[in-house]
């Protein structure tokens, strides 16, 4: 009885065995169909295009047997052409005659992304019945967005995005945003950034919550809607991504934006927002950027920060936000761009800021802050630093930027900070712009080492007590475009070769000084290179 039991397995694992070997009789073939290759062909032909500028096009072959290996394509098992990706293909013109492209009953996704059309969205679309994923983004369609849009209902996502600046935008209006999407029952993602939705007024939140229920991703930018934001809005339960940027909405923050549990990303810059943002927005856990610049009526405060919050992106600049910034910042541990610029910012900046070493960026320009620089050494990833016009006090020492091989900028211009200038902020590797300007720093500016191969193309260190000579080193820093040292205390005799090492030199301000320069005019002490 054993050994009969062995041999049944021995022959149920043989064909098992088989078909993880890859054996060809137990795979499916997905050899391009005939049909297929030669609808292929026929769109290529009817398209006008750059060859120059396609990666896929240019390169179908019709000697080439399987096309459901040519660039852009991708087949079911069957051999039927079920994905085509024509995004980024120069493409001018043609689509409109384009029978064969319709005829391709079982796609399933179509991209036809950045290209150059000029034409309105083509008639013949609507054939193509399978469709789950239509992208025509930025692709030069214009015009009113045809009704027979709607008839694809399988859709899961619909990219008709139009943001680039000189194209005349796709609009909304007939057929509206309700009729548009009320058999779109399926539609998880929505893009339609730059779409002319003027038509439809405050009433899209009603539109979209009627018919979307299950939409994750909402992108409205720059549609000229227009609010409050209906409370209708909540029904969106599943929503994690909403961008609704540059729309004059002129309303409140909606408070139950709070509750959107999945909520990852939200970004409602240049929105015209007033009143007072939730604080609780920045408890939810799973949210990651949350972007509400340029709303100059905002108001509010910042008392706490989640525990392992998962924010990375945190930007606020230009609102009236007011209030000192807490400790409890540290516990953003994924925190890499952080922008409070030009807000109501007080008090001192955490010491416990140094603790993100995932920053990447950081602009607390243009607030009231005050007291001395914290330590970035543990911000490793640290690529720009504005801190300029506050009232930041203290020294600025080697130890400030020790080990930050990554800065590219760096400006702590107009605050009150003091003391002689550490060499080492000099021979940062990759620095490219210092601004050091308006600021109390004294004594002699110290020589700095590997100047020839500094990035430095502009050092601003005007409006401060340095004096003594300047150092030799900074005319060995070649790619300088900008350098301003006026308003300082340097004295000593310059000639105009030391000057002229610096090729790329556009702007040199040297005024206010007790410089004596060797030229033919004993008094120049200022000039400025033409572009």
């Amino acid at each position: 009885m054993k050994m009969r039991t062995l041999h049944f397995l021995w022959f149920f694992l043989i064909p098992f065995w088989q078909i993880l070997s890859g054996n060809e009789i137990f795979l499916v073939s997905s050899q391009c169909l005939d049909d297929q290759k030669s609808l292929l062909l026929q769109l290529k032909g009817s398209l006008q295009y750059d060859s120059s500028g396609s990666n896929k096009l240019a390169y179908w072959n019709k000697n080439t047997s399987d096309c459901c290996k040519w660039d852009g394509v991708t087949c079911d098992s069957s051999g039927h052409v079920i994905n085509l990706e024509l995004d980024n293909e120069a493409i001018s013109g043609g689509i409109e005659n384009s029978s064969a492209l319709f005829s391709l009953q079982y796609l399933e996704k179509l991209n036809l992304a950045y290209n150059r059309f000029n034409v309105g969205i083509p008639v013949g679309i609507d054939n193509l019945t399978n469709l789950k994923y239509l992208n025509l983004s930025n692709a030069g369609f214009v015009g009113q967005i045809p009704m027979m849009l709607s008839r694809l209902t399988r859709l899961v996502t619909l990219d008709l995005s139009t943001l680039f600046p000189g194209i005349q935008p796709l609009k909304l209006e007939n057929p509206n945003l309700k009729q548009f999407i009320e058999n779109s029952t399926e539609l998880r993602e929505l893009y339609l950034d730059g779409v002319d939705l003027s038509a439809q007024k405050s009433e899209w939140c009603q539109s979209l919550s009627s018919y979307l229920l299950n939409l994750t991703v909402l992108s409205l930018r720059t549609c000229r809607i227009s609010g409050p934001i209906d409370e209708s809005l909540s029904k969106l339960r599943f929503l994690s991504t909403i961008h609704l940027d540059q729309n004059n909405l002129s309303t409140t923050f909606p408070e139950y934006f709070a509750n959107f549990t999945n909520l990852s990303t939200l970004t409602l810059g240049t929105c015209n927002l007033q009143g007072t943002f939730p604080e609780k927005i920045f408890q939810v856990q799973d949210l990651e950027i949350l972007e509400l610049s340029n709303n100059l009526l905002l108001s509010g405060n910042i008392r706490k920060f989640p525990r392992n919050g998962s924010l990375r992106t945190i930007s606020l600049s230009y609102t009236n936000v007011s209030s000192s910034l807490p400790e409890s910042i540290s516990n953003l541990h994924n925190l890499s761009r952080l922008e409070l610029s030009n807000c109501s910012f007080s008090g001192s900046i955490p010491s416990t800021i140094a603790n993100l070493t995932n920053l990447v960026y950081l602009d607390f320009s243009s607030n009231n802050f005050t007291g001395s620089i914290p330590y970035f050494q543990r911000s490793k990833k640290l690529c720009y630093l504005d801190l300029s016009h506050n009232g930041l006090t203290g020294f600025v020492s080697s130890a400030h930027f020790e080990g930050l091989s990554e800065l590219v900028y760096i400006n702590l211009g107009n605050n009150l900070l003091n003391g002689i200038l550490p060499a080492y902020i000099f021979e940062l590797p990759t620095l490219q712009q210092l601004f050091l300007n308006g600021n109390q720093f004294v004594g002699q500016v110290k020589e700095f080492r590997n100047a020839s191969s500094s990035l430095l193309d502009t050092i601003d260190l005007s409006n401060n007590h340095l004096n003594g000579s300047i150092p030799k080193s900074i005319f060995g820093a070649e790619r300088l475009k900008v350098l301003s040292l006026s308003s300082n205390l340097f004295s000593g005799r310059m000639s105009l070769d030391l000057i002229g090492r610096l090729g790329n030199l556009r702007r040199l301000e040297l005024s206010y000084n007790n410089l004596t320069i060797d030229t033919s005019s004993s008094n120049l002490s200022s000039f400025t290179f033409p572009e």
